[in-house]
């Protein structure tokens, strides 16, 4: 007889003979005689056990070659049917190999990598040992939206032959139900190498990379198997209205990581910090009390904010600042706090300028 999975030799070795065998359990028997109706099995009990030949029929022709004295393996199918017997089978008891090792995978989360054998309106059928595995289409990755049901199979029959990664979903021997999943497959995969290039990570790292989408709040960058975020006030030292303005999806950039949180596998970079800081020197050119000219850019929920060199933003104070000025307008402003180390500069209007 074929070896049987290691663990569930040992399940077997452990568990003490049933007194009334009941469906589904698995026991351990010698071929007594085989003729045309099947075979007939003494499994050390009152009762000998009965192997259909439709039994025998499922397993594969190698298998199938058995003889008085040799060991099986059974799996009980009926306890006794209208004539009275033990009905017992080898398919489904070796079959329990691979229900125990689908189980395992899916308990621990396991990717395996398989080819389609065949596949149906509904998705693909994914042969698991001795088993039929069913992959539901909802669970392919890059099924196209939006195609008729001709068109589907279509694509379905293209991914036949072709290996796939995929993770168990569900495991029902009862139901004879097995079901994989490449959607669930292809993000453990990510989850996994993403873990794997943040373990391998510290900040202050360059990395080039290349955006994979944009958000209203940045854009994700691969960099290497695992993404990470360029916040939108990453992006560069000017205020950044929308990411699309700076960035684009395809598009192959340099940044520098700023933050690793590994527990939570999140990666967070910036592009403005690989560039020359303009606060660091602004600070250098400017002091309090000093009158400059700037252009009103924008009127927010703290008030107005004046633009001046470099793109750089000002807060301009005053209660009624935000309903005086309006963007485009040219103002003068003395400046009350500039702190480059957090990126703050706040202003005043003047009435003249002066010079620096």
């Amino acid at each position: 007889m074929p070896n049987q999975p290691e663990d569930l030799e040992a399940l077997l070795s452990q568990v003490e003979p049933v007194v009334a065998p009941r469906r589904g359990d698995l026991l351990r028997g010698k071929v007594l005689a085989m003729d045309d109706e099947g075979l007939i099995v003494d499994l050390g009990r009152k009762r000998d056990g009965v192997v259909p030949r439709s039994d025998l029929e499922r397993l594969p022709a190698e298998e199938a070659q058995l003889k008085a004295g040799d060991e099986v393996l059974v799996m009980v199918v009926d306890p006794e049917d209208r004539d009275g017997n033990l009905v017992v089978s080898i398919s489904q008891a070796r079959e329990s190999g691979d229900w125990l090792r689908a189980l395992r995978m899916m308990e621990k989360e396991t990717v395996l990598e398989a080819a389609p054998s065949d596949c149906n309106r509904g998705g693909l059928i994914v042969s698991f040992g001795r088993l039929r595995a069913f992959v539901p289409a909802s669970h392919l990755t890059d099924l196209p939206r939006g195609l008729d049901e001709e068109g589907r199979l279509d694509y379905l029959r293209g991914l036949v032959g072709r290996k796939m990664p995929f993770k168990v979903i569900e495991v029902d021997p009862q139901r004879r139900r097995l079901v994989l999943s490449e959607r669930k497959a292809i993000r453990q995969w990510r989850q996994d190498q993403k873990a794997r290039v943040i373990d391998a990570l510290q900040e202050g790292e360059v990395r080039k990379g290349i955006v994979t989408s944009l958000r209203e709040f940045g854009a994700f960058v691969d960099i290497g198997g695992a993404d990470g975020l360029i916040h939108i006030s990453e992006m560069s030292w000017r205020r950044v209205e929308d990411p699309g303005q700076v960035l684009r999806v395809g598009q192959e950039v340099e940044a520098v990581v700023i933050r690793l949180d590994r527990q939570a596998c999140r990666i967070g970079l910036s592009m403005k910090r690989l560039q020359p800081n303009p606060w660091r020197e602004l600070a250098e050119k400017l002091r309090p009390g000093q009158v400059i000219e700037a252009t009103v850019s924008r009127i927010g929920s703290e008030g107005a904010y004046a633009s001046i060199e470099a793109g750089l933003e000002g807060l301009v104070r005053g209660e009624d600042a935000a309903m005086t000025l309006s963007p485009g307008t040219r103002i003068a402003a003395r400046v009350v706090v500039l702190d480059p180390d957090h990126e703050r500069l706040e202003l005043e209007p003047a009435e003249t300028l002066t010079p620096a």
